[in-house]
């Protein structure tokens, strides 16, 4: 593969420039927060390698084709939200080395995320995490502490539209009925249940979710159910908008406040990468819902953008901005790429983007350390 050349290290602002499209401008007002999303959580140095064609054998010493590094963690979610336009904000513990550094700068100067409720850890390392990407799926190794608490209670969350949470088994954040409370619209994903239990009545704070967005294997053992589309039903008992992610074949959601289902298949893309695909689907998700789209436009719009970021490098700097989706609508309308059926599924980006001002493929941002601007 070819590596690009050094490019700022975002993909939608240039020289301090807003984002070329506000998804929610039609239905802001004087009265709404200053944020739009919140989200609290690790933030972790991602060092991935692809073009692998195997996994590691031991004792052997593998070469990878393609190499990168990038903010991880939390910070796959607040980009991909700030790429798309939302103003976000992100409450994280930093280390003060230079990963820490490094990925401060990367958020807050590079893609406009307000770091503002966040601090810097003296004494305290970055967490990394490897991912090697083969075979269409990754393995990572991971490597951190948790951050000591701070000296001071953290500040309630924000007002804001929306926030996203991580649900873990058998805790429950506090910060999540505050939110609630004031009237925050709250979306959750959940991550593997390292005990075992898959027991529903551990997600103590679904009961304050609007929506819950598991992947198919996660949604299947919560639900105890075989099927995707079964399990989807299941959770829409339980919060209002259940949507479950299946990979190559797509999405399904279930809204139970109306009774409306949709369904919407994968783009067929050449992966590169697939960290921080889910969390990008997310972000596209919260993004459409916040800006009051029909249900099926919002599950492909999550599904677009999740598709996009697995043809790059990295889980936030392979996020795709509008510049990018304009550029791919500009190309499937023009080649063979996809099914006339892609195209009509789509058909709804034409009263949303602007203009394509640069050709398909684009060039992201580099995901490396140590490239300095001129």
């Amino acid at each position: 593969m070819t590596i690009p050349s050094p490019q700022p290290c975002h993909a939608e602002r240039f020289e301090g420039a807003a984002p070329v499209l506000d998804p929610l401008a039609e239905v802001r007002s004087e009265q709404d927060p200053a944020t739009d999303v919140y989200l609290t959580g690790p933030v972790f140095l991602d060092i991935i390698f692809t073009g692998l064609d195997s996994a590691p054998v031991r004792g052997t010493e593998t070469w990878a084709r393609g190499m990168g590094s990038s903010p991880g963690g939390i910070a796959n979610m607040a980009t991909a939200l700030a790429r798309l336009g939302l103003r976000t904000s992100l409450a994280a513990a930093f280390g003060d080395d230079m990963y820490g550094e490094y990925c401060w700068e990367s958020l807050s100067r590079g893609e406009g995320i307000d770091l503002s409720l966040s601090r810097t850890v003296r004494g305290w390392h970055s967490p990394v995490t490897v991912s090697m990407a083969y075979e269409g799926e990754r393995t990572m190794v991971s490597h951190g502490h948790e951050a000591p608490p701070p000296e001071e209670p953290p500040e309630c969350p924000p007002p804001a539209r929306a926030c996203v949470s991580l649900l873990v088994p058998g805790r429950q954040e506090e910060w999540i009925a505050v939110a609630a409370g004031r009237g925050s619209r709250i979306f959750a994903d959940v991550g593997w249940d390292e005990t075992g239990r898959w027991d529903p009545a551990d997600l103590a704070d679904l009961e304050y979710c609007e929506g819950f967005l598991p992947n198919a294997e996660e949604a299947m053992r919560y639900t105890r159910t075989d099927c995707p589309r079964a399990a989807a039903r299941a959770l829409a008992e339980k919060v209002p908008l259940a949507v479950v992610t299946m990979g190559e074949q797509g999405a399904y959601a279930v809204d139970s406040s109306t009774g409306e289902s949709a369904e919407v298949p994968a783009i067929a893309v050449e992966a590169l990468d697939p960290t921080g695909a889910g969390d990008v689907f997310v972000a596209g998700f919260v993004t459409g819902t916040l800006a009051g789209w029909p249900l099926a436009d919002r599950l492909a719009f999550a599904g677009l953008t999740a598709a996009l970021s697995v043809q790059e490098f990295g889980g936030s700097l392979s996020a795709p901005g509008w510049v990018e989706i304009a550029a791919w609508w500009q190309h499937v309308r023009s080649f063979d790429d996809q099914s006339p059926a892609t195209l009509r599924r789509y058909a709804f980006l034409d009263g949303i983007l602007p203009a394509a001002s640069r050709p398909w493929p684009l060039r992201r941002a580099v995901p490396t350390l140590g490239f300095r601007q001129p």
